[in-house]
């Protein structure tokens, strides 16, 4: 998995590429950590290169959701390929996380 992290109208968004399992959570997991030491109050986790997420990855995000509400930043992701999206409905993310279908519709609904 790569992930880089830049900053866009205030917003550091997170881009996540390749696969985000058992083997990998624990490297999205400190990014994220790192992101919320940091003071950051808006993340949007971008996922348009990720190509698969397992149950393993679900909890992952699912403890970043948590911490961020913990932490009172706002989170969201976008840009989801399809099986990705899949997975986020089929576990009942998409009712309980902001999820836009593109970068530009997440930043603006970060205002």
């Amino acid at each position: 998995m790569n992930i880089t992290t830049r900053i866009q109208d205030g917003v550091t968004i997170m881009d996540i590429s390749g696969r985000m399992d058992a083997t990998t959570v624990t490297q999205f997991n400190e990014e994220c950590q790192k992101l919320l030491n940091a003071g950051a109050g808006r993340i949007v986790i971008a996922l348009a290169g990720l190509e698969y997420i397992s149950s393993a990855g679900l909890r992952g995000i699912l403890t970043m959701g948590k911490a961020c509400k913990a932490a009172g930043t706002v989170l969201a992701f976008c840009s989801m390929q399809a099986m990705v999206a899949d997975m986020f409905k089929l576990s009942g993310f998409t009712s309980i996380l902001k999820v836009y279908s593109d970068l530009d519709e997440a930043l603006a609904g970060m205002r």
